[in-house]
């Protein structure tokens, strides 16, 4: 089921960090788990709930992602973006995968920046137990 990046005009950048997401920020955010990020749109997974994001709707979420210093650091980035729902996927009975596409573009190329990325990456990883 991995479609590559054919369709892509940028790499994503694959960390497992929690978003928060709704339709309207004023009310009861849900949460989920980032699972890729572009400049222009983002993967996570969520419980398969009423308050799951559905295909075509328009939510805002608040995110962080790595960005990469000079000196191979890195520090959170924090954004809240809105966007489309552009695909579900189901993961299981319980999880749901989801893609939105921003409105606005992140201001760098996550998945793009040079560095020592792995390192980071590996950081951000759940922990194997």
């Amino acid at each position: 089921m991995d479609e590559n990046n054919e369709r892509r005009t940028e790499q994503r950048l694959r960390y497992y960090w929690p978003i928060w997401f709704a339709e309207d920020f004023s009310k009861m955010l849900s949460q989920g788990q980032m699972v890729d990020v572009s400049s222009q749109a983002a993967a996570f997974t969520c419980y398969a709930h009423e308050g799951c994001p559905y295909l075509g709707q328009y939510i805002t979420a608040r995110f962080s992602v790595p960005h990469y210093g000079p000196d191979d650091s890195f520090d959170m980035a924090d954004f809240t973006r809105s966007g489309h729902v552009c695909r579900v996927d189901n993961v299981n009975s319980f999880l749901r995968r989801v893609a939105v596409q921003f409105a606005e573009p992140l201001p760098f190329r996550p998945g793009e920046q040079n560095s020592r990325q792995s390192e980071a990456e590996a950081a951000l990883e759940p922990a194997m137990a």
